[in-house]
């Protein structure tokens, strides 16, 4: 199975996990990202990570089941 990755643009020099997990509309608001990590399966480059704190940087390329998704200087 071949997974297409998305690019995510960001303006900013980065972009938190918890901010990324409500851009891509994976949750309803900020409040539910801690419970979303707790359950999904979350890959920072090929790394398992669980920090919704943790700052993604232009080439980062995150996992989140089974989707990939590459941060991307706009």
């Amino acid at each position: 199975m071949v997974t297409i990755m998305k690019d995510v643009k960001i303006k900013t020099e980065y972009i938190t996990l918890g901010q990324l997990i409500k851009f891509l509309s994976l949750v309803g608001s900020g409040g539910e990202v801690k419970f979303f990590l707790m359950e999904n399966q979350i890959l920072l480059n090929e790394e398992p990570e669980i920090r919704r704190g943790k700052k993604l940087y232009p080439e980062d390329v995150i996992k989140i089941n089974n989707q990939s998704y590459r941060i991307i200087k706009q």
